[in-house]
């Protein structure tokens, strides 16, 4: 620090986009580029190495369900469908083989994981979300920060974490991207801000704010939220980043400043350590402190804790330049394509069975598969991957045969004597109806069909929220029209959040929800339909029968008048925590072994669970908290513990749940996390239902 120049300061403050990348190194001396992959990033490091003082350069990449945009690496299910796996296990090893891969083409901090709480279905971001629920997101989220960060800063195999977007991003108007949030201190402390405290303390090293305003003040700006918050009350030690040309924003869109110098002024004394692509920043800060707008020191605070990092991470001795050769090896690797699977496995969930699955291979003689997701291989990997807008049409996608769709995976193991045909019956993207005859035509002479509709790319991402949640183009008609031959449908939905399902769909046969399932989701699909594998997903994220009954999550807070609306109910058509199996599982025998929970105590909780079916299977054991009675008003029931367990047919297991005193927490009118005495229930089962739960009563006092 003492032997660096202001300019060199203010440089090391700058995460810009590659572009012109030699000449923004050499006249910016950025300390940190993003979108940029070898050989340019291996060029781009040497030419920081070559600077006046040879600081290294951190590289960055949108890494956020596999090395997204590294051709042919493997892409995993997108987070919305990995939470629906409730395998903090598994995420933790998702997160690690990325890292394996992504840091062997020179990239050192991914973007992930997204830490939001899902609220209005229309926005377009859902499905870059673990769903609704703190408790959830936060043990998720942590699972693969430790995933991505190995054994520590100086893990040659570890890359850094990113918890985004901090906070309250998601909390939209009208589902719409980037819009003022109305969320007070309160609210945020009760819902948005524990997960992030979780992976704070639990030493996430950077942190992304979002793009939205609360309370009038962007969170660029929210000197409480980043210095107060997450700086000071939760010692928070990395780096904050803005998101993308944040701090220009200030300027362009949200027009609290009128030029770059106050814009660059406000970011640094609010607490932003690194100012993505925003490159004016550069000359509006030189002009901030030329004109005594902002000191040296203001400017010395941010610039030293990334060079910390720089040096906490090693890259002074190794810069961690690309290993292509390994990469080779590495990549796509079968050992990740075999997690992959895995992964894909667990996080389907079966919606609906009215017995027709899983298939019998005797019975079924010809199969018609219908749909336009069900050969899609883009669709089926969501967004964030070669293909998607961010890195342009002209950066290609993955390679066709990387990716299993349903089609490939149910034409790949259907059994000896099943003919397998094909028809896309209709478009997502228009309203046109030529296929939607042939398709029925192939339905109507054969045994089932198998329908995978949904959403896809121009209909999900950043900025791109809906107006509605029904299924576009002709979709809706084709169901109706294949519903009405009578041919079983088994219908699949491959789409990026909880969309509305018409009638047709309500009385398919069997509903999957796959969400956006990854390269090898095709083949999880076809091993559940033909009985292979045994669904156990459950969902991350309550499924409405209408866009509005929005708000529609489960952890309502009380005291509204009456249960419903006056002309629907206000219970979503599939709660958080439902799916199905191939088995059935019995609960009983719920004990509280803490019936009084004192201070600084933690709470015991046992409960019996029975595989009461003739197959083995997987069961997630939910846990959640009701407070009868509180200081201000309150969710009715909360998560606090999960376990995830297999049985075997007739098996029976004792699970044991141990809840720390501060699970019974709630945040008062004064916006402070207490605990407060007096009567709460216990309640335990298959999902959040309060028809699926069993309940007892714990006294806690103090």
């Amino acid at each position: 620090m003492g032997r660096m120049t202001l300019e060199e300061k203010v440089g090391q403050l700058l995460m810009l986009h590659a572009g012109d990348f030699e000449n923004t190194i050499r006249e910016k001396g950025p300390g940190a580029m993003l979108h940029i992959l070898p050989p340019d990033s291996d060029r781009a490091i040497d030419l920081s190495l070559q600077s006046r003082l040879g600081i290294p350069l951190l590289i960055a990449e949108d890494c956020i369900h596999g090395h997204s945009f590294w051709k042919g690496a493997t892409i995993y299910p997108t987070q919305l469908a990995m939470a629906c796996s409730w395998n903090p296990a598994l995420l933790e090893n998702v997160a690690r083989a990325t890292a394996l891969e992504v840091v062997l083409t020179g990239v050192h901090w991914t973007f992930s994981p997204v830490l939001c709480l899902t609220r209005d279905l229309r926005w377009g971001r859902v499905g870059e979300t673990f769903g609704e629920d703190p408790y959830l997101i936060g043990e998720l989220a942590s699972s693969m920060i430790k995933g991505y960060q190995g054994r520590g800063l100086d893990d040659p195999d570890g890359i850094l974490a990113t918890a985004k977007h901090f906070a309250g991003y998601s909390e939209t108007q009208g589902g719409r991207d980037a819009s003022e949030a109305d969320i007070s201190r309160r609210k945020l402390r009760s819902y948005f801000l524990p997960p992030f405290e979780k992976a704070a303390r639990e030493d996430c090293m950077t942190f992304m704010i979002g793009y939205q305003s609360m309370d009038g003040v962007p969170t660029t700006a929210n000197r409480w939220l980043l210095r107060d918050v997450l700086k000071e009350e939760w010692g928070f030690k990395g780096i904050l980043v803005t998101d993308w040309d944040n701090v220009g924003r200030l300027v362009r869109e949200q027009k609290i400043c009128p030029d770059m110098k106050h814009a660059a002024t406000l970011a640094v004394k609010s607490g932003n350590d690194l100012m993505m692509t925003t490159p004016s920043f550069y000359e509006g800060a030189l002009e901030a402190v030329a004109e005594g707008m902002l000191t040296g020191s203001e400017i010395d605070a941010p610039c030293r804790r990334v060079l910390a990092l720089k040096f906490r991470m090693g890259l002074f001795e190794n810069p961690r330049h690309s290993n292509l050769d390994k990469a080779r090896e590495v990549i796509a690797c079968q050992a990740h394509r075999d997690l992959n699977s895995q992964c894909a496995r667990e996080s389907i969930v079966l919606l609906q069975n009215q017995g027709l699955l899983p298939l019998s291979p005797g019975q079924i003689k010809r199969m018609a598969v219908i749909g336009p997701n069900a050969d899609s291989d883009l669709n089926q990997l969501g967004d964030w991957s070669l293909g998607t807008f961010q890195y342009g049409p002209e950066k290609g996608k993955h390679p066709r045969e990387c990716t299993t769709t349903v089609l490939d995976g149910l034409r790949r193991i259907a059994p000896e004597g099943c003919q397998v045909n094909y028809a896309n019956g209709c478009s997502i993207a228009s309203p046109e109806t030529d296929g939607i005859a042939a398709a029925a035509a192939l339905a109507a002479r054969s045994d089932v069909a198998v329908v995978v509709i949904g959403d896809g790319l121009g209909l999900i991402g950043e900025a791109l929220s809906t107006a509605t949640l029904e299924l576009q183009g002709s979709q809706i008609e084709l169901i109706d029209t294949l519903q009405n031959t009578g041919t079983p449908l088994i219908v699949v939905l491959i789409n990026s959040k909880p969309l509305v399902l018409p009638r047709s769909v309500q009385n398919a046969g069997a509903i999957i929800e796959a969400f956006n399932p990854g390269m090898e989701g095709g083949s999880a699909i076809a091993e559940i339909i033909w009985g292979k594998a045994n669904p156990s997903g459950k969902l991350c994220v309550s499924i409405p029968r209408h866009v509005g009954q929005q708000p529609v999550f489960y952890n309502q807070v009380r005291g509204q008048h009456g249960t419903r609306y006056a002309d629907l109910t206000q219970e979503p058509l599939f709660p958080f925590g439902f799916g199905l199996s191939y088995t059935t599982f019995r609960y009983k025998n719920l004990k509280v072994l803490t019936p009084v929970l004192q201070r600084e105590e933690s709470a015991q909780v046992e409960v019996e669970v029975t595989n009461t079916g003739n197959r083995a299977g997987d069961e997630i054991v939910q846990l959640y908290i009701s407070d009868d009675v509180t200081s201000a008003t309150w969710v009715d029931r909360s998560l606090k513990a999960f376990r995830r367990i297999s049985l075997q047919p007739g098996e029976t297991k004792a699970i044991r749940f141990v809840l720390p005193f501060e699970a019974f927490s709630m945040v008062n009118a004064e916006a402070q996390r207490v605990v407060e005495p007096g009567t709460f229930h216990i309640q335990v089962g298959p999902s959040s239902s309060i028809k699926d739960l069993l309940s007892a009563p714990l006294d806690v006092i103090n």
